[in-house]
C-alpha cells in the first residue's frame, strides 16, 4: 500500500514496499540483516580473543600442542589432522548446500532432498566431532602442575620429550578427601579430585634425576634462541617452550600448588586460562550455530520430502536456509584460522 508525500506544493506516491522491497522477497531480507548482526558479534568475539591472544603471546598454548587426538589412532601424534578434516567435512557440506539451492531453482525435488540429506550428514558430523575434540580438551593428556604464582609447569626428560604424569608420580600411601562446602570455609569447594596428588609428583620428579620442567614461556626460531636454547624436539620448529635446567626444575616443583589434568574456566594444562575460556566460549557458541543450522535443514528436509514447496511451486526457503548454512560455514574458517593456524 503506497503512502502519500506532500512536500511544499508538491504531491507524490512515496515507496509502499510491498513483498518485496528492494527487490528481495522479505524473509530473504530478513536472513541477510540477522547474518550481519551475527558476523558482527563473532567479530567482537573473535577481537577480544585476538586482543588477549597479543597480551599473553609468551605464554598462549601452541595448537600443535594441544590438539593432537585422532579417533581410534590412540597414542599416534596427529597435529591439526581431525581439525582440518572436521573444516573439510563443514565446508563440503556448504557444496552440497549450494547443490540442493541449484537443484530447488530447477525444481528437482529429489535432487534437493539428496543434497539436503548430504548437508545434514556433514553438519552432524562436524557437530559430534566437535563434542568429541572438547572431550579430549577437557580431559587432557599429559597433565601439568600449577605453582603457587599460577605458571604452569611440564614435565619433559631429559631430550625434551613430554611426559604423562603417570611417568613421573610415585605414588604414595595417602588418604585424600575432597573439600566441599559442608566441610570448607567460607563455602569454598573444589572440584574433582585429580589422580595424583602434589605430593605424589614432587616425590616422582626427585626419584627422577634426569627429568626436567618446562615452562609456560615461548621462544622463537630467532638467531639469539638457537644459539641460547636448544631446540625442543616437537612439532612445531618455529615456537619452543623454556627448558630449565635441573637445579631451577626442582625450585619450581618445590613450589607447586595444584596438579592440573585437561583444561577448564579454572585451570588449563596446554598454557593460559584465558585460552580455555576462549576456546569453549566461541566454538561451543559456533556449535550450536552449527547444531541450530542442522536442526532447520532437518525440517526443511521434511518438506521437501512430504513436497511442500514443489507445491508452492518455489523452493525459497531452501535458498533461506542455504544463506544461514554459508554464514556459519564462513565463521567457521575465521574461528579456524584464529585458533588453529595462526
Amino acid at each position: 500500500m503506497g503512502a502519500t508525500v506532500t512536500t511544499g506544493n508538491n504531491t507524490e506516491n512515496g515507496w509502499g514496499g510491498g513483498n518485496e522491497p528492494m527487490g528481495a522477497d522479505y524473509g530473504k531480507l530478513m536472513m541477510w540483516f540477522f547474518i550481519v548482526s551475527d558476523a558482527l558479534t563473532f567479530t567482537g568475539f573473535l577481537a577480544a580473543y585476538g586482543f588477549s591472544r597479543f597480551k599473553f603471546i609468551d605464554n598462549w598454548p601452541i595448537a600443535d600442542e594441544v590438539f593432537t587426538h585422532f579417533p581410534f589412532l590412540h597414542g599416534v601424534e596427529a597435529p591439526m589432522y581431525y581439525v582440518a578434516l572436521m573444516t573439510f567435512i563443514l565446508i563440503f557440506s556448504s557444496v552440497t548446500m549450494v547443490l540442493a539451492v541449484d537443484a530447488g531453482h530447477q525444481m528437482k525435488q529429489s535432487k534437493v532432498a539428496f543434497y539436503m540429506f548430504l548437508t545434514i550428514i556433514g553438519g552432524v558430523i562436524f557437530v559430534g566431532s566437535q563434542a568429541w575434540e572438547w572431550k579430549n580438551f577437557i580431559k587432557g593428556e599429559y597433565g601439568a602442575i600449577e605453582t603457587k604464582g599460577g605458571s604452569i609447569i611440564q614435565f619433559v626428560d631429559k631430550d625434551g620429550k613430554r611426559l604423562k604424569l603417570e611417568q613421573v608420580v610415585v605414588l604414595l600411601p595417602e588418604e585424600r578427601e575432597q573439600l566441599t562446602r559442608s566441610k570448607g570455609k567460607w563455602f569454598m569447594e573444589e572440584g574433582s579430585l585429580p589422580t595424583y596428588s602434589v605430593a605424589e609428583v614432587q616425590a616422582g620428579f626427585k626419584a627422577h634425576p634426569d627429568y626436567l620442567i618446562r615452562t609456560e614461556k615461548i621462544y622463537r626460531d630467532t638467531k639469539e634462541d638457537k644459539e641460547n636454547k636448544a631446540l625442543q624436539p616437537g612439532l612445531n620448529k618455529n615456537k619452543h617452550r623454556e627448558i630449565l635446567t635441573r637445579a631451577e626444575s626442582e625450585k619450581m616443583v618445590s613450589n607447586a600448588a595444584i596438579v592440573v589434568e585437561g583444561a577448564n574456566l579454572h585451570h588449563n594444562e596446554y598454557g593460559s586460562k584465558l585460552f580455555a575460556d576462549f576456546f569453549f566460549f566461541i566454538t561451543g557458541f559456533h556449535g550450536f550455530h552449527v547444531f541450530s543450522g542442522v536442526v532447520i535443514n532437518f525440517i526443511v528436509f521434511l518438506n521437501v520430502v512430504l513436497g511442500t514447496y514443489e507445491k508452492r511451486k518455489s523452493y525459497e526457503m531452501v535458498e533461506k536456509v542455504g544463506l544461514y548454512w554459508h554464514f556459519v560455514d564462513l565463521v567457521w574458517v575465521f574461528v579456524f584460522t584464529f585458533f588453529y593456524l595462526v
